[in-house]
């Protein structure tokens, strides 16, 4: 291969050890003249082969690694790792028939997200190399599932990084909505529209988690988005559950929900957390348990503190409207605050507000969003539960 990137010396043991990105910083010289999206070989400094991988020169992640041999990059290799990544899956969840199928590096496709809800594929692409082979992945995609639509969800700001436009589109069929269940609740699922991908798959198991809390309980759960907590606290024998999210659409697809499972017993408020929980503090209102789920309050290592003091305001406000022995769920999913900086901001919320609060369960997101444990960049929600008195 003729072209190819060559390291500066010792660079390569972050990689050795099981990252996946080589960074501009850490490259002596490129050979070659790849452009944009090529698969390009990796060299140590002494011209010893490492591998080959997607290359970008316009972003900081200049290397993204694909294999230790030189193999063709074509239908066939994602055909190989999409289907290794779903039988991972399936002998995960065996009973289900929706998941993460593909969460990039962790699953050795780096820049690919692959989800799958039942019928219908929503991927996003956050690398210009599988950006480039999108007619590849596509027809493995459609050999491996033979879904009925499969739509690109491909908004996230990260495609910015990468010299990537933003946009959704359907890319094969046209159906968009479907229902899946999850933990034994009916949950109508749009992956044109909904947020993220259509759904929220990384706090599956959470969602179940939080019913062993709820039995008896007056539960209040802060950006409910589709309803996923709140209909699992009623499930958990919940009295009264206060559902609120900012989002009109969140709220009706919410509602949707409801309906599906037949429940009753949640209120629903459109409105902004941190002014809705002000609001109760001053009326005095007083719950058992309460859910916070919050969205990314950061995007880059810049803004770490002031995310950090967004956590704190939050959790203090919560802390504010639980009752004596309550539960505090609380969450994070901004990658670059850590779990101990997320503790942290908890405790000291806690302190502040002269509460003691006693840590009982630390996860993070489903198992269908594996881990490189080389890899921090993989690692993202924090989900932690805490009694409060």
């Amino acid at each position: 291969m003729e072209k190819q990137i060559v390291l500066k010396k010792n660079e390569e043991r972050r990689l050795l050890n099981g990252h996946q990105w080589i960074f501009s910083n850490e490259i002596k010289s490129v050979n070659g003249s790849p452009d944009v999206g090529d698969v390009v070989e990796l060299r140590r400094h002494d011209g010893r082969f490492l591998g080959i991988g997607f290359f970008n020169p316009h972003s900081l992640i200049a290397f993204r690694f694909l294999n230790k041999e030189e193999i063709p990059i074509m239908t066939d290799f994602f055909a190989v790792r999409i289907a290794s990544a779903l039988e991972l899956r399936k002998r995960l969840f065996p009973d289900s028939d929706s998941y993460r199928v593909v969460y990039g590096e962790s699953d050795f496709l780096p820049g690919l997200i692959v989800d799958k809800y039942g019928d219908l594929i929503a991927l996003q692409i956050l690398a210009a190399g599988m950006d480039k082979r999108l007619g590849m992945i596509l027809d493995a995609i459609d050999a491996i599932f033979k879904p009925k639509s499969i739509v690109a969800r491909n908004e996230s700001p990260v495609r910015s990084l990468e010299h990537l436009p933003l946009r959704k589109e359907t890319l094969r069929g046209s159906d968009h909505q479907t229902i899946i269940s999850e933990n034994g609740l009916m949950l109508k699922v749009d992956i044109l529209e909904g947020q993220k991908t259509g759904g929220f798959l990384d706090q599956r198991l959470n969602r179940l988690t939080i019913r062993k809390y709820t039995a008896g309980a007056r539960v209040l759960d802060c950006f409910c988005n589709d309803g996923g907590f709140a209909l699992n606290a009623l499930r958990g024998g919940a009295v009264e559950v206060t559902a609120i999210d900012i989002s009109e659409a969140a709220i009706a697809r919410s509602r949707v929900n409801t309906t599906l499972n037949h429940l009753n017993g949640i209120a629903y408020h459109i409105g902004d957390v941190f002014d809705e929980l002000n609001a109760m503090r001053e009326q005095k209102r007083q719950f058992d348990v309460v859910i916070l789920d919050p969205p990314s309050f950061t995007r880059s290592k810049k803004t770490i503190a002031t995310a950090l003091k967004g956590y704190q305001r939050l959790n203090s406000l919560a802390l504010d409207v639980i009752g004596s022995s309550g539960f505090l769920v609380t969450a994070s999913c901004s990658h670059h605050i850590t779990e101990e900086a997320f503790l942290t901001a908890v405790q000291e919320s806690a302190h502040k507000r002269s509460r003691k609060i006693q840590l009982l369960e630390l996860t993070g997101a489903s198992p269908d969003h594996p881990v490189l444990p080389a890899m921090p960049e993989t690692k993202y929600l924090k989900f932690a539960i805490f009694a409060v008195s």
